[in-house]
């Protein structure tokens, strides 16, 4: 199946200059995104996830129904101040200033293995973090995924763990 059929470009959102890759069309068409979850339970599988976590906030709508798939549990990584309870944060560089992921601080146990996913990955600033701030807490982050990757970007470069996109956009 042809996924990026079902994926909107949406040219200068949110800003002029920016292409914007639209998944909610993808999301509507049920044999896509049952398409598109197999391909990231294929994907997902080989690295023996206790846990999957999800990037705010798109990659929620990644993570939990593939966990659910795959028989495993689901944790959200947010911004700063969107999770109720104690939490862990971790700040990290940007090109201009930082930024700030968290999770709750009994989202993880030591030891588990977690892979990370979101819907797309650009620069792999975000990804990185959450890997970072899942490594913190004990975590043994096994790998990460999302639907798309902008290739053009070199995010995966970033990353020093697997990673695997179901979609590849080269421009």
């Amino acid at each position: 199946m042809d996924l990026k059929a079902h994926i909107r470009a949406i040219p200068d959102f949110p800003k002029p200059g920016i292409l914007f890759y639209d998944i909610s069309t993808l999301l509507r068409h049920a044999d896509a995104w049952q398409h598109t979850v197999d391909r990231l339970a294929e994907a997902v599988r080989p690295h023996k996830p206790d846990l999957l976590a999800g990037i705010e906030s798109r990659g929620f709508l990644v993570a939990a129904p593939l966990a659910l798939s795959l028989g495993l549990g689901f944790t959200m990584v947010r911004k700063k101040g969107k999770l109720p309870g104690p939490t862990i944060p971790y700040t990290y560089d940007l090109e201009y200033g930082t930024d700030t992921v968290e999770i709750q601080a009994d989202a993880v146990e030591p030891g588990q293995r977690v892979v990370i996913l979101d819907d797309l990955l650009a620069t792999g600033g975000t990804m990185q973090a959450s890997v970072n701030l899942l490594r913190s807490v004990g975590a043994e982050v096994t790998a990460g995924a999302c639907i798309i990757e902008l290739t053009f970007l070199n995010g995966r470069s970033k990353l020093d763990i697997p990673f695997n996109s179901v979609v590849a956009y080269d421009e």
